[in-house]
């Protein structure tokens, strides 16, 4: 019978690149960035590692089809490399891929790398595609902008909220993730802004501003994993173990029955709910410390708040004007910035926010270091709210 893969994968590594327009490097670069940092935080040898996941969105348009890019790159030495892609949700999958290797028993020791070089492409984030066609992954005549603000306008309607105060709301999460981005010397996005900058900023798509949307970035994380059996055996004392990784795609529900409003994210509540059994917990509100959610749009957010049962059904309003997920509340949210800020190379993203779950749990967060945190969630969401793939992780120090 299944037990999952609780406690079973330690991660003894982790490395981020500076997020940005970096068009001093290319995706190589980059690669190499995150992984040098990685390897010198698990004091191992490079060819100690025996398998590796290579998460990349945009393939050739960013550094290539194959997972040539990750062992050229690293020189790693003939290993199995399986390049990997899940939308928004590409850089969990590669490290989803290198826990359960390590969780069966595959190998000792996997790497997983997340990369995207988007701004040389001339990806410009707001348009239905700037470049390539994308027919099998988007709609015609649907962008993600327009698609969201149908989330912020269905979640309005459903429960009955003016819609000025969701957009207050919504100002009140871009303001929170300015200034956590500030404290972040990786972070694409590093300036400061007031409520009115956020509600006065120009309309993307109603009720969606400028302010509400998170850029385009180039840049790449990594994490190296083990079995925490392994990662006694090599005389690690402080660890991060994988508490639960779940994933949830569309089947057809949203675009198909009438039972979904529009309002919230199934996939997401699927995810979390899976989740939470998976790392027991039974009270995500009292038992989570901090957050790193799919924040591509302020109202995003909001609505994941409670999709993932940290605020109450139409409460999420109250909970973010109230402070509960700003630096200082009851569950930081974004801390590092978020896609918002921190930015959003597409294939690295879910691994930066585990990069930063990572450094909290360890104390090594710096400027933005929360107090005592011992349960971190990350969450991903690709495609539109009506035809997306989530995925939910917690993590935590080992017991």
């Amino acid at each position: 019978m299944a037990t999952g893969i609780k406690d079973k994968v330690a991660i003894i590594g982790m490395g981020c690149s500076r997020f940005g327009e970096r068009w001093d490097c290319g995706a190589e670069e980059l690669i190499y960035e995150a992984f040098k940092e990685a390897l010198a935080d698990a004091k191992i040898e490079r060819d100690q590692i025996e398998m590796a996941w290579l998460g990349l969105f945009f393939q050739e348009q960013s550094a290539g089809k194959s997972a040539l890019p990750l062992s050229m790159t690293l020189r790693l030495p003939n290993i199995p490399v399986t390049r990997v892609e899940n939308m928004c949700a590409t850089g969990t999958e590669a490290l989803r891929g290198a826990v359960y290797a390590v969780a069966a028993g595959a190998c000792d020791i996997a790497l997983a790398m997340g990369v995207e070089k988007l701004k040389d492409t001339g990806y410009g984030g707001l348009p239905e595609r700037t470049k390539g066609t994308f027919d099998d992954l988007w709609l015609p005549n649907a962008t993600a902008p327009g698609a969201f603000a149908q989330l912020a306008s269905a979640y309005a309607a459903k429960h009955k909220v003016d819609m000025k105060d969701l957009k207050r709301a919504m100002a009140h999460i871009s303001v929170k993730s300015h200034a956590n981005g500030v404290l972040n010397p990786k972070a694409h996005l590093r300036k400061t802004i007031t409520e009115d900058d956020a509600l006065n900023a120009g309309v993307v798509a109603y009720p969606l501003g400028l302010m509400d949307c998170c850029g385009v970035s180039d840049g790449a994380a990594c994490a190296i994993v083990t079995s925490v059996e392994q990662a006694r055996a090599m005389g690690y004392k402080d660890f991060v173990t994988v508490k639960a990784m779940q994933l949830a795609p569309s089947n057809g529900f949203e675009m198909s029955n009438s039972g979904w409003d529009g309002s919230y994210l199934h996939t997401t509540r699927i995810a979390a709910q899976r989740a939470y059994a998976e790392a027991g917990i039974r009270n995500p509100r009292e038992e989570i410390s901090m957050m790193e959610v799919h924040d591509c749009f302020s109202v995003t957010e909001l609505v994941v708040m409670e999709d993932l049962g940290i605020a109450p059904e139409g409460g999420a309003i109250k909970a973010v004007m109230d402070g509960m997920f700003d630096r200082d509340g009851e569950v930081p949210c974004q801390v590092d910035g978020g896609l918002k800020c921190f930015g959003h190379p597409i294939g690295a993203s879910g691994l930066r926010m585990a990069y930063e779950m990572y450094l909290q749990l360890l104390g090594r967060a710096g400027d933005r270091q929360l107090a005592s945190p011992s349960l971190g969630l990350t969450h991903n969401l690709g495609g539109h709210p009506f035809r997306n793939v989530a995925s939910v992780s917690v993590f935590g120090l080992h017991a």
